[in-house]
């Protein structure tokens, strides 16, 4: 393998098994043990499963009944996003002190732009061991994995590589001899229905997309097929983009039963309206853009979207403008999935209580006080008179 200078260093890292790692480091009791993140309900799926989990063919995205048939010895533990978030934070500062230029992907991973770093953290290497051991420390003992390449693309096939706890640099030159091997699934964007399509075509491995005519790749799957190649070639001179705030707040249930018609789908829409104007007011936010998510029990995936009469973060304002997109659907579907999100969110900067009616005022009051008695005694503390129907 003939490697070549370094013209440009990108990090990926990747916290090993996120969420089960956070239970395990909070709970002693967990730890070597086999974690799965997630519902109890049939209908659950599992978020995060433990490598102790994992050996037994349990996994992410998987059902929790499977899961469980797989490894039925293992401990379901609900999910505590606010806890996962406050870790998150913690190590997207940590990477936020190797670089100016952070680009999260999800609460537990992040490209980092490393180039010219050289001369502060060392080689690529050295690079890779600093972020590992700054994030143990900063965590209290969670592993991270790190991928060091010259693309993205590439950072990110080398952060999976040697998963938990690994690091592992390619160098500039030895990509297409570390990647042509691999199974087609390893190029960014190619899931289960894109690979079986692609080895319909006689493309198996990394090599065989990457040595096929581009033009007759495109001419079968449009835009993708060129992406795909240019990948498989490691042509990839996409920028690490720096941190942006918050596009939309969203929440969703997984329904235990399909359901159909607005008398059936509303209770889970308040419940989702509930919740984001909770979030909203503790992020001190407010919303213009409202979006409806229905899943089928086809696996379908529906969304309408609509405008709010003023900025809000208020659930029964966020319900108003949620009723007229309920409508646009075909609620005699069976769906399997209720959610909405709230978007186009500005930040609040504390004067616009000077500009509103006493009406405002006093629901400003109220929501602030039933924000403090959720926060102070559990979601279980109070509930609305609707839900009691």
């Amino acid at each position: 393998m003939n490697t070549e200078p370094w013209q440009r260093i990108v990090i990926h890292a990747d916290m090993d098994a996120f969420f089960a790692a956070v239970e395990q480091l909070d709970n002693p009791a967990y730890r070597g043990k086999p974690l799965l993140i997630g519902g109890r309900s049939e209908r659950s799926v599992v978020s995060t499963a433990s490598y102790e989990a994992r050996r037994f063919g349990a996994k992410s995205a998987m059902a929790m009944v499977k899961a469980l048939q797989l490894c039925p010895h293992a401990i379901v533990v609900e999910p505590r996003m606010g806890r996962y978030k406050e870790i998150s934070s913690i190590i997207m500062d940590v990477f936020s002190q190797f670089s100016p230029q952070v680009e999260p992907l999800s609460v537990d991973e992040a490209f980092m732009e490393m180039t010219g770093a050289e001369k502060i953290f060392g080689s690529p290497t050295e690079m890779g061991r600093a972020i590992k051991k700054a994030v143990y420390t900063a965590t209290g003992g969670l592993t991270i994995s790190v991928g060091v390449a010259a693309t993205k693309f590439m950072a990110k096939v080398a952060s999976d590589m040697d998963k938990p706890d690994g690091l592992t640099v390619i160098e500039p030159g030895t990509e297409c001899d570390t990647l042509w091997p691999m199974d087609v699934s390893r190029i960014w964007g190619v899931g289960p229905k894109t690979r079986e399509r692609l080895q319909q075509m006689g493309l198996r491995t990394v090599k065989d997309v990457a040595t096929s005519n581009r033009e007759w790749l495109e001419s079968k799957m449009g835009k993708q097929g060129s992406h795909i190649w240019l990948l498989a070639n490691n042509i990839d001179a996409r920028d690490v983009h720096p941190r942006e705030e918050a596009k939309s707040v969203g929440k969703e249930y997984t329904l235990s039963e399909d359901i159909s018609g607005a008398e059936n789908i509303w209770p889970h829409l308040r419940r989702c309206a509930d919740r984001i104007a909770r979030s909203l007011r503790k992020e001190g936010l407010r919303a213009k853009g409202v979006r409806v998510k229905l899943k089928t029990a086809q696996f379908d995936l529906l969304t309408r979207q609509g405008s709010t009469e003023q900025l809000t973060d208020n659930a029964k304002e966020l319900l108003a403008a949620a009723a007229p997109l309920l409508e646009k659907f075909d609620l005699s579907r069976k769906y399997r999935l209720v959610g909405m999100a709230a978007f186009q969110l500005i930040e609040c900067g504390g004067q616009e209580e000077l500009f509103v009616g006493e009406e405002v005022k006093r629901r400003h009051r109220l929501d602030k006080a039933f924000d403090e008695v959720l926060q102070k005694f559990g979601d279980a503390a109070l509930s609305r008179g609707e839900e009691l129907e």
